[in-house]
């Protein structure tokens, strides 16, 4: 059997690598125990209705959602408009940060 891995805080954002919502962005919304997360994007998987997946079946991203962890802390929920905006936040960083590292290794001449 595997290690079993580290569960992303709540707030931090994912990718999901196996399943039918591969590729699917999302924030974790709530642990179900050491091997099972909650997670939701406001649009595809809603706030009121999370995904449980498997820590093994998503990517943690190096990204935490500070104003979605403090709601969930705070009410224990998050409406969507929260969750798509820190997706939001989040794809445009690391889009900026692509396009700084392909102009930095870029040769002119």
């Amino acid at each position: 059997m595997s290690v079993p891995r580290d569960l992303p805080p709540v707030g931090s954002v994912v990718e999901v690598i196996q399943g039918r919502d591969a590729g699917l962005v999302a924030v974790v919304v709530g642990h179900a125990d050491e091997r099972f997360l909650f997670i939701a994007d406001g649009s595809m998987r809603r706030s009121d209705k999370p995904k449980k997946k498997n820590i093994s079946h998503v990517r943690k991203m190096a990204y935490v959602a500070q104003d979605v962890a403090e709601k969930i802390k705070l009410d224990g929920r998050v409406n969507n408009a929260q969750l798509r905006y820190a997706i939001r936040k989040f794809v445009e960083e690391r889009l900026v940060v692509a396009q700084e590292s392909a102009e930095g290794g870029a040769v002119s001449g």
